[in-house]
């Protein structure tokens, strides 16, 4: 009678001792902690690590157009953007670059509170929009006791010229041009002498604005803003980079390094006459 071969200890011929427990030294462990790793070629149960961006690296990248973004620091100056259209009472297609009025005025009424900011730094690269929205911002920029700067990059047309002004200091980029023209109302206009009654009162309205907070004369701004033959089909003035600050629209052509310089000077010239106010 054949007896079938007994093994002890070793269930497995080609491994001595064999131990049904063991770990497989081929396959590591299975720790949720560890990265996630793929077979390697050649060799079954082999694995390579994955090597290549960090998560965070390629949200970046997907988000930002950069592997890296400067780290967020505690600063005395606060950065305000206008962009795109002013939207106002109306909202605008989705397609469309806005900046909200009723985004911009917490924002700047907040900045006005707090304590840390000493400081506003207003960018603009608008088309214009809304008039008595941008107004609404000019006039809240205009009466902040914190020193301000305008810089206007690529375009502060339209309503976006009062904006440009309301600063206690104003730059505009080499560049950059800004749009002069009269009111313009979009949708049904009802013909009666009460409705031009109210564009020329909304038109002194920017006007006054204007020449208050900047230098240029009434006489000069009205020159501009009527002109013909400049714009095709339309009456106005595209000024750019120097003919603005010639014509006493803005202060200094001038780019962000220039308007940093010149809002921590304001804010140096401030914090003067408050030690000066105390004594």
């Amino acid at each position: 009678m054949l007896m079938k071969p007994r093994y002890t200890g070793n269930e497995n011929p080609g491994q001595i001792p064999y131990t049904p427990n063991a770990p497989n030294p081929l396959q590591p462990p299975n720790d949720p902690n560890m990265p996630q790793t793929a077979p390697g070629p050649g060799v079954p149960g082999t694995t390579k690590r994955i090597v290549g961006q960090s998560k965070g690296t390629l949200e970046n990248i997907k988000e930002m157009g950069t592997p890296t973004i400067p780290e967020t620091i505690k600063s005395n100056i606060h950065c305000v953007t206008i962009v795109g259209q002013i939207e106002g009472h109306i909202m605008l297609p989705s397609q469309n670059k806005t900046t909200k009025y009723e985004h911009i005025i917490p924002q700047l009424v907040g900045i006005e509170q707090d304590d840390n900011v000493e400081g506003v730094l207003l960018v603009l690269n608008t088309v214009g929009g809304d008039v008595e929205a941008g107004l609404a911002i000019a006039e809240v920029v205009a009466t902040m006791t914190k020193p301000t700067v305008t810089l206007v990059l690529g375009g502060g047309h339209s309503i976006g010229v009062p904006i440009a002004v309301s600063g206690r200091y104003s730059f505009i980029a080499p560049t950059a041009s800004m749009t002069i023209h009269p009111i313009r109302l979009n949708g049904l206009v009802i013909g009666v002498p009460q409705t031009y009654d109210y564009l020329d009162k909304m038109q002194d309205r920017v006007i006054r604005f204007v020449t208050e907070h900047s230098k240029v004369t009434e006489e000069k701004f009205r020159e501009l803003m009527f002109k013909t033959g400049e714009l095709a089909r339309d009456i106005g003035t595209v000024v750019i980079g120097k003919d603005a600050v010639e014509s006493g629209l803005i202060d200094e052509v001038g780019g962000i390094g220039q308007a940093m310089c010149k809002l921590k000077q304001l804010i140096e010239e401030q914090k003067g006459k408050e030690r000066c106010f105390l004594q």
